[in-house]
């Protein structure tokens, strides 16, 4: 699975646009269907205002944020499934993130041409969902039309293997079949590892994206209160952007002028802001940082590593020549003050290498090579 969020929706629906601002990187942007065709990828910094408050108790030389990885997927139509559309191509580039962005158009506009010829996001979700679950069935019966000569296969663990994914590869065709995507199925650790080489397109986190118009974002519309229905089914994020205002934001040149700007409207934060932060959080990542003189940074590391795992997202070398690491929660020094004040507290502790690294520690890694 990849480490990154893919924008999908269908054609008109504002994806380009919201890719546009988030990146701050011109992505093609016009009012008729496929004008993306290969997929726009765009490396985004992740607020953060642990590291802005690290920053103000510890002077640096550099301030260094986390990132993660967008791209861009032209829209996708009904039958995209049967290669309507750019079909398969479109569900290739599905295939290789991590986390579905799912762009609805929430908004009215007579002069944006809609695919379907209406605003309707119950149906525009229903369409991706469906052809995205027809993909993910034809890859199940692929499936199991193998299956009958792995279980006739001299190889005892490629019988036993196929032996345990027939149940559950018949249990996938069933939901796929009625478009209930995998993601709503209970699996067991060890069923996951034995789904993990069909690459499935509806077993993806799922992140809903009402693009609105500034009315929107004062208060829910009938069109944002579907998605809203939708989404509680699902047990997925729900985030409001006006694609319009976030590109007039991202075309502002200092934080402080956008800070304003959304200070003038009334926003305490941008859409952009709470998509990077939900997309981040939905793919797995969480941050340590390390702080001193020369420079601050968040690193990105995933939920439940080892502190020597931890030390590697920084330096191979940190990995192998592990001995011990120096750790503090950044809680504690917004609390007290300073290091200084973390150390006098007993704070400040040493961990070997089981230990399991936790959001927002601030870690400094010793280390022999």
């Amino acid at each position: 699975m990849g480490m990154n969020c893919g924008i999908v929706g269908l054609p008109n629906v504002g994806k380009s646009t919201i890719f546009q601002a988030l990146t701050s990187a011109p992505a093609e942007a016009a009012n008729y269907p496929f004008c993306t065709i290969d997929p726009n990828v765009g490396v985004v910094a992740v607020p953060d205002s642990r590291l802005d408050k690290i920053c103000e108790m510890i002077p640096t030389k550099k301030r260094v944020p986390a990132v993660v990885e967008f791209v861009d997927i032209a829209g996708l139509v009904a039958g995209a499934s049967q290669g309507e559309g750019l079909g398969n191509k479109f569900l290739s580039h599905i295939r290789n993130v991590g986390v579905i962005c799912h762009v609805v158009r929430c908004f009215e506009d007579p002069d944006v041409v809609h695919v379907g010829g209406k605003v309707s996001p119950e149906s525009d979700i229903e369409t991706i969902n469906t052809e995205l679950a027809l993909a993910d069935l034809e890859t199940v019966e692929k499936r199991l039309d193998k299956l009958p000569r792995l279980l006739r296969s001299p190889d005892k663990e490629a019988v036993k293997e196929a032996k345990l994914t027939e149940p559950l590869l018949n249990r996938l065709k069933d939901s796929l079949g009625q478009a209930v995507p995998a993601r709503n199925l209970e699996f067991e650790d060890e069923e996951r590892l034995l789904l993990r080489d069909l690459h499935l397109l509806t077993i993806k986190k799922q992140i809903f994206v009402c693009n609105v118009d500034e009315a929107g974002l004062e208060a829910d519309n009938a069109h944002v209160l579907a998605v809203r229905k939708v989404a509680e089914a699902e047990g997925a994020r729900v985030v409001l952007i006006c694609g319009k205002l976030e590109a007039e934001i991202a075309a502002l040149e200092t934080d402080e002028e956008r800070a304003e700007f959304l200070a003038d409207m009334g926003i305490a934060e941008s859409g952009l802001s709470q998509l990077i932060r939900a997309g981040y959080a939905a793919l797995g990542m969480r941050t340590f940082f390390t702080a001193g003189a020369d420079e601050n940074r968040a690193w990105t590391f995933q939920e439940g590593v080892l502190a020597p795992e931890a030390a590697g997202v920084i330096h191979t070398d940190f990995q192998k020549g592990f001995i011990k690491a120096e750790i503090y929660h950044c809680d504690d020094l917004f609390t007290l003050g300073s290091e200084d004040a973390i150390r006098k507290a007993g704070k400040l502790r040493m961990e070997g290498k089981t230990y399991i690294v936790k959001d927002g520690d601030v870690i400094f890694f010793k280390f022999n090579v």
